[in-house]
């Protein structure tokens, strides 16, 4: 049976053992193995972590030690999936650009708070984990964030919906969940789940999640069954 981690902690306001909690309950139900740590102690040994097929980050601000990011690049660019919500991996270690490089992006900010009422426009593509969803609304944090330009965007919003500094600019349309490679890992995230009970009052954000969850994951059998090695990554990294 293939194994999920996930770690959650740092800031309780964003509910990380709710939500790490529902997580859990997805992935067990689609036939995998959950652990969950309350430590980031958990990724300390980087030949471990090669053992699961996804790691799921719940983890809202904080610090870690930069050996643990090494590790977990390590262990995602053999073919480790990599998942999360929020600030839960795009609000997780400020300090860190390696993280932030990982995931492919960082919040910046949420003009208006919470409870602010958005459209998530779902973009219809190449992508399985998108396909049949239709766009829906939320009422949440409004999340702005820094991207990775290499991201391929899944669903977006547009900016701005309340009054705050940036409206002298131009209206954008804001990533809200985008997958990415990191190696030969393949790495999932959505701005959506300020709270656990958003996956409740908006069930396509949840079907979302499941979804990205899942591609992350199947990422790890690909990469045996098509004998991906790291060997090409590291060597270019040695020239550095």
């Amino acid at each position: 049976m293939e194994k999920v981690l996930i770690v959650q902690g740092g800031w309780d306001g964003h509910e990380p053992r709710l939500t790490s909690a529902r997580f859990g309950r997805l992935m067990e139900a689609e036939g995998y193995s959950v652990e969950i740590s309350d430590t980031l102690d958990c990724l300390a040994d980087a030949e471990k972590l090669k053992e699961y097929a996804l790691i799921v980050a719940c983890w809202t601000m904080g610090e870690i030690p930069h050996q643990y990011v090494q590790n977990l690049s390590k262990a995602i660019a053999s073919g480790t999936g990599m998942a999360g919500c929020h600030g839960g991996m795009c609000d997780s270690f400020r300090m860190d650009t390696e993280w932030q490089f990982i995931t492919g992006g960082q919040w910046v900010s949420h003009p208006g708070g919470d409870g602010v009422e958005y459209t998530v426009n779902i973009c219809h593509g190449s992508s399985l984990i998108t396909e049949g969803l239709a766009d829906f609304k939320v009422c949440s944090e409004h999340y702005y964030l820094h991207v990775d330009p290499a991201i391929e965007v899944l669903a977006t919003t547009r900016f701005p919906v309340v009054h705050y500094y940036h409206i002298s600019n131009k209206p954008v349309d804001m990533p809200v969940a985008w997958t990415k490679y990191w190696g030969n890992g393949r790495v999932f995230y959505t701005s959506l789940g300020h709270h656990d009970d958003v996956f409740d009052n908006s069930p396509n954000a949840q079907e979302l999640m499941r979804r990205g969850m899942l591609w992350a994951a199947e990422g790890k059998q690909y990469a045996k069954e098509h004998g991906l090695t790291t060997e090409r990554f590291e060597n270019t990294a040695k020239m550095y």
